[in-house]
């Protein structure tokens, strides 16, 4: 840098700039704590159940319903995302039974879903990981309540 030439201060980028955007909303949080783990659970069920309403229905959907329109490999993937919360919930030092309980119903929309038409309805009806979450909610509200989160 020549002697007559002065720094320039580096300013955080604003909101709305398309080349370097701020921080994301939906940062997950990376930490071991039961509200990170209840974080990240409640985003996952939420790709995964509740992403977007199909027009005309009113319904939410997810990926799940989605990839599990594609034959075997959309099954084995929702499967793979679905035992990812389990994964989680083992975090927690939840019960055998309530893991078991939360992996049956992994298994259960799998199995199910991997009939060719009928599991396709099957899964836009039967969330799985819906269930799983609220099993993970009873358990955090009971044992750490600081993590209950107030829904609006």
């Amino acid at each position: 840098m020549a002697e007559n030439q002065k720094p320039v201060p580096i300013r955080p980028a604003p909101e709305d700039d398309p080349v370097r955007p701020g921080p994301m909303v939906g940062d997950l949080p990376l930490g071991n704590d039961p509200q990170s783990i209840r974080r990240r659970i409640e985003a996952m069920e939420q790709v995964l159940e509740r992403s977007f309403v199909i027009p005309g229905l009113g319904r939410p959907v997810g990926l799940d319903a989605i990839i599990g329109l594609v034959p075997v490999v959309g099954d084995i993937i929702a499967m793979g995302m679905g035992a990812y919360i389990v994964w989680e919930a083992r975090n927690l030092k939840m019960p055998k039974w309530k893991l078991l309980r939360m992996a049956g119903n992994v298994v259960f929309d799998s199995a199910v879903g991997a009939v060719p038409v009928v599991g396709d309805v099957f899964d836009f009806m039967f969330r799985s990981n819906s269930r799983n979450l609220r099993i993970v909610r009873k358990h955090l509200d009971k044992h750490h309540p600081h993590t209950k989160v107030i829904d609006q």
